[in-house]
């Protein structure tokens, strides 16, 4: 008889747990009986997979936290290495993760093993000779965006653009008035969704600008209201205390919920670049990017940023859809000036173009994911 499927497989955090569990359904759609180990988190433990070590365990940002956690990574990553070589997979896949994945995927090709790392790292942004590195350590790479796919073929590294999964799981039209009864906004009416970001340092940098820009709407459109999505509660105190300072005088509805719901209930966005731009053009609603980043980091980022823009709607229309103000741009004027003209248009222009790029990414990723692997080792 001949043995099950075994896929190595490692998540490193949520939004990694999230792909690994729709992947895992997509390859036992074609092999009930395959098997599947390494680490997840509860989505892919749920879908059968073997966790030998917690997700937790990887789950660390910034540099000073990897640092204190640097020798239980290592050996975390040591013994993952022996168990694969001793117990060697059909195919091993990184999601995500890179600086723990790459190496990890480098020792195990070396040692014979296919390896594939799903979701491309930023490469084509930051430092592009990581793609020399990305290529000895991996059989294929899983790229969400077509521009990334195009990076890899100009240096001949292998790679599949599957589509982006939550291009799949956004519907083409999404409603304002559920959202709205949801987060119990009145209906009647119109809504700035305000996004700071998630991140403390974010906040700091983002809170002040943000706030001036709604005290600016606020007079000329009195009946505006601001609605501010905060991931946890950190956030939300770190919020409330620069609104206390700025303008204590407005009214901001404050939710502490993901992006999604407070993009989906609003006329117009203002918010941090990041991910939740790809879904704020997902979702369809007109918006603006502010963003500031202290004064090393941008001295940095000037000179290693590859990209004309920087939030993905732009980068992936090759265009300025989006208006992007960063650094001296983001101020309360620029910001303003942007937002007045969003609520005052129907916008047709931008929403069209985010339909027609929805199209482009929609593709159905788990299944892409699981043909592009089962092709690698000639399933």
């Amino acid at each position: 008889m001949e043995r099950p499927l075994r896929i190595g497989i490692i998540a490193g955090e949520l939004s990694g747990d999230t792909l690994g569990e729709g992947f895992i359904k997509a390859v036992k759609q074609q092999y009930p009986d395959a098997e599947f180990v390494g680490i997840g988190g509860p989505k892919m433990i749920a879908q059968g997979c073997e966790s030998l070590f917690d997700m937790e365990e990887l789950a660390v940002m910034g540099l000073v936290e990897v640092l204190g956690r640097l020798p239980r990574l290592l050996k975390v990553k040591a013994e993952l290495v022996q168990y694969f070589t001793q117990n060697p997979p059909d195919v091993f896949i990184g999601i995500d993760a890179p600086d723990f994945n790459l190496r990890l995927e480098l020792d195990l090709k070396q040692a014979g093993i296919k390896t594939v790392h799903y979701v491309s790292p930023s490469v084509w942004a930051w430092r592009q000779k990581r793609i020399f590195k990305i290529e000895a350590a991996t059989n294929l790479v899983l790229a969400f965006l077509p521009f990334e796919k195009a990076f890899y073929d100009k240096f001949n590294v292998p790679c599949e653009f599957i589509g982006h999964t939550l291009a799949d799981s956004i519907p083409l039209e999404s409603e304002q008035a559920p959202a709205r009864e949801l987060l119990g906004l009145e209906q009647d009416k119109k809504w700035l969704a305000v996004l700071p970001g998630s991140r403390g340092s974010e906040l700091k940098m983002l809170s002040e600008p943000f706030i001036e820009t709604c005290k600016l709407l606020h007079k000329k459109f009195p009946e505006l209201g601001f609605v501010v999505a905060l991931v946890n509660q950190k956030r939300r105190e770190q919020f409330e205390q620069a609104w206390k300072e700025l303008a204590p005088e407005l009214d901001f509805k404050l939710v502490d919920d993901t992006a999604r719901n407070v993009i989906t209930a609003s006329d117009a966005v203002m918010l941090a670049s990041g991910t939740v731009a790809l879904e704020c053009m997902l979702l369809k609603r007109p918006m603006v990017v502010g963003y500031r980043v202290n004064a090393f980091t941008a001295f940095l980022a000037k000179r290693l940023l590859k990209t004309k823009y920087v939030s993905l709607p732009n980068i992936l229309a090759d265009d300025e859809l989006v208006k992007e103000y960063l650094q001296d741009e983001c101020t309360p004027d620029n910001l303003f000036t942007e937002v007045s003209r969003l609520l005052e248009s129907d916008n047709k222009l931008m929403l069209d173009k985010f339909t027609e790029m929805h199209h482009w990414i929609r593709k159905d990723a788990d299944q892409q994911a699981a043909n592009a692997v089962l092709k690698l080792i000639e399933k």
